[in-house]
């Protein structure tokens, strides 16, 4: 046992998701691959993909983030306008410089334009690799927007099915559905944990446990959270005098991990947050009954559970509604706006979400951020001041 780990017992098992984080080889996934023959590992942008489906197809969901700040991106500047979002650019850069070999496909959801054409330019300069485009529906209704989704549900699994996946019966999309069930219900208590004691779990603690998720299986990583959680339960840790906020804005292209840890440093508890919200984006359980269609189930989950987003319709919802409730429901005292830089649906969404927070007299600033930034020292001044002004004039309550 080493030093940090007697005086921390959650210090090994975050180093572990430490390392997965750092880690741009993917070598994960390559000893995954070794370990199941014939696999397949599937890639997904963020945001949400619906990853029981290919654990169900005996396929390991990869979440790609960009190349965040680990990479100089040369290549993939000729493929894209400068004045968009940075995750296409550094996604093509990895792929072209061979880290992203190791998968066999690409899920592209529709989150925006830029991630629309990216799944193009894929196609374009990889045509022997599966891509698809999932076509998310934007009409909750069961009937309409249910019967569309579960139809793209199937003709994605078709496509898998003809490089190579297995086809999934029904007991096992069930079963790849109490497995998904089980870790997201850790991951709430991971939630629940930071959201009652943030000195406990740290929020770029609780990040990178999350994203630990998207290279292993549902149930490796759900054994890595329960971990995670009983070590927790074991550290000592004392309650700072810090503002709570709820961070936005983030849903796609991740902030870097310094940032986060600079809002922390800057008296900020990050009570919750939209980071690595493909693993979060089901609010509650999907449906598990052996009476219901297990197809129908993931398409139910999405129309009725998805949670507010800057991508996703939200038909009669009043803009803002949402995040008033999860600033109440987190205790929060204020909301820091973090948005990639150019991020259209992000940052066309925040005006409107401003206003709403101004009508309830929640305090709110916000920040851009590209996932190779580097210089925080801003972007800490800006958090400190916010934080300053929270504790001296105002919270949300």
């Amino acid at each position: 046992m080493t030093d940090s780990t007697a005086s921390d017992p959650a210090a090994e098992v975050l180093a572990r998701c430490l390392a997965l984080y750092e880690d741009m080889s993917f070598s994960r996934v390559r000893r995954w691959k070794e370990a199941h023959p014939g696999g397949l590992a599937i890639g997904a942008l963020p945001i949400y993909v619906p990853r029981p489906l290919l654990e169900a197809m005996g396929c390991l969901p990869v979440s790609i983030f960009g190349g965040g700040d680990q990479l100089d991106v040369i290549r993939g500047d000729s493929y894209f306008q400068s004045y968009i979002c940075r995750i296409p650019r550094s996604t093509l850069e990895l792929a072209m410089g061979g880290q992203l070999d190791v998968l066999d496909g690409m899920l592209f959801p529709s989150i925006c334009d830029v991630i629309r054409n990216l799944g193009g330019i894929w196609n374009m300069l990889f045509p022997e690799r599966f891509t698809a485009y999932v076509d998310l529906p934007q009409n909750f209704d069961r009937d309409i927007g249910g019967r569309f989704y579960t139809g793209e549900l199937r003709r994605i699994a078709a496509g898998l099915v003809g490089r190579g996946a297995k086809p999934p019966s029904d007991e096992e999309l069930r079963a790849a559905i109490r497995r998904e069930n089980s870790r997201r219900r850790v991951l709430s208590e991971l939630s629940a944990l930071r959201r009652r004691e943030p000195w406990r779990l740290r929020a770029s603690e609780a990040y990178l446990a999350a994203r630990a998720g998207s290279v292993l299986e549902a149930q490796e990583h759900e054994a890595w959270l329960r971990e995670l959680l009983a070590a927790l339960e074991r550290r000592e840790a004392r309650a700072y005098d810090n503002v709570r906020v709820v961070v936005r804005g983030a849903f796609c292209e991740q902030p870097p991990l310094g940032l986060i840890r600079t809002l922390e440093a800057a008296g900020c508890d990050i009570v919750d947050d939209d980071f690595q919200l493909g693993l979060h984006f089901i609010e509650g359980d999907i449906e598990e009954d052996s009476s219901i269609d297990p197809w129908t189930a993931l398409s139910n989950a999405y129309l009725d559970r998805g949670v507010a987003t800057s991508s996703r319709y939200i038909g009669e919802a009043t803009k803002g509604d949402a995040l008033i409730e999860s600033v109440r429901a987190a205790a929060a005292e204020g909301v820091i706006f973090a948005a990639a830089s150019f991020c259209d649906p992000a940052l066309l969404d925040q005006p409107m979400l401003e206003a709403a927070l101004d009508r309830q007299g929640i305090p709110h600033t916000s920040l851009k951020y590209a996932e190779n930034s580097g210089q925080f020292q801003v972007i800490r001044e800006q958090a400190g001041a916010f934080s300053d002004a929270v504790k001296l004039w105002g919270s949300a309550a």
